[in-house]
């Protein structure tokens, strides 16, 4: 696990609702307990200031880090996807397209790509990508980067169901929720029941880091176009049982460390 992302991933779970403004020292008891060493936790925390998801600031406790705007809506985004607070509305057949203005920067060029696929874009080819569904996160990704953005809907003239298997490989796809939910269950089993607070958000951080990855890979796929033993819906499933469970004893050990003023 990176400390880059166990913070992204501690920070949306459980800081983002405390405020967001977190003593350095806390962090680094929190996620000392994934295994995550102290000096990677502060180089971690440099680099998201650097690219602006966090910013310095004085806590009761000491020094510490909070969230910018821009990670709190990214963050806010993120939950809603990840524990589906809202069901995705049904599909009506059209696609989002974007068309960007093409940067000669290859860094840019990646920076765009990696954005626009946690969005759940896919490349149609140079500077043209398609969704199922529109994000309100297109036009400020394009913007940061200083690009011009064409934005439309559209259907499509041709097999739905044959473009998801080009762009989003649904096999694949499927393939990586049947293995997420072998391992989640492994890593429910190597946490007892009994294994204490720490032990609750030790699962439920390892499932949630895990179970993060599939924003860059599950846009919210229309479900008419996947098959209809879709494995995505028992691995969903376990995740809302297993992170309901462990999180009363996970809030309790994030109240414990963010309470203490020793440092590590």
């Amino acid at each position: 696990m990176q400390a880059r992302s166990a913070l992204f991933d501690l920070y949306g779970d459980h800081l983002r609702s405390r405020g967001g403004a977190v003593p350095v020292a806390a962090l680094v008891r929190l996620l000392g307990r994934l295994d995550i060493a102290a000096p990677a936790v502060r180089t971690a925390v440099s680099r998201m200031v650097r690219q602006g998801w966090l910013v310095p600031e004085h806590t009761e406790l000491g020094p510490g880090y909070a969230l910018t705007e821009r990670a709190r809506e990214r963050l806010d985004e993120a939950a809603a996807r990840i524990y589906r607070h809202q069901p995705l509305p049904d599909w009506d057949g059209r696609w989002s397209l974007a068309l960007l203005a093409h940067s000669p920067d290859r860094v840019r060029r990646e920076r765009v790509q990696r954005g626009l696929e946690y969005l759940g874009y896919r490349q149609v080819r140079a500077d043209n990508w398609i969704a199922p569904r529109p994000s309100p996160e297109l036009a400020r990704i394009a913007a940061s980067e200083g690009l011009a953005v064409t934005h439309f809907r559209a259907e499509y003239d041709g097999d739905d169901a044959a473009l998801v298997a080009r762009l989003w490989q649904p096999a694949e796809l499927g393939a990586a929720y049947r293995r997420w939910l072998t391992e989640a269950r492994e890593i429910v089993a190597s946490e007892p029941a009994d294994a204490g607070d720490d032990g609750a958000f030790a699962a439920r951080s390892r499932l949630l880091h895990e179970w993060r990855k599939f924003l860059f890979a599950d846009p919210g796929l229309p479900r008419r176009l996947l098959p209809a033993d879709w494995p995505g819906d028992d691995a969903a499933a376990y995740f809302d049982e297993q992170t309901a469970r462990l999180a009363p004893g996970a809030t309790r050990f994030v109240d414990a460390c963010l309470s203490r003023r020793e440092e590590p």
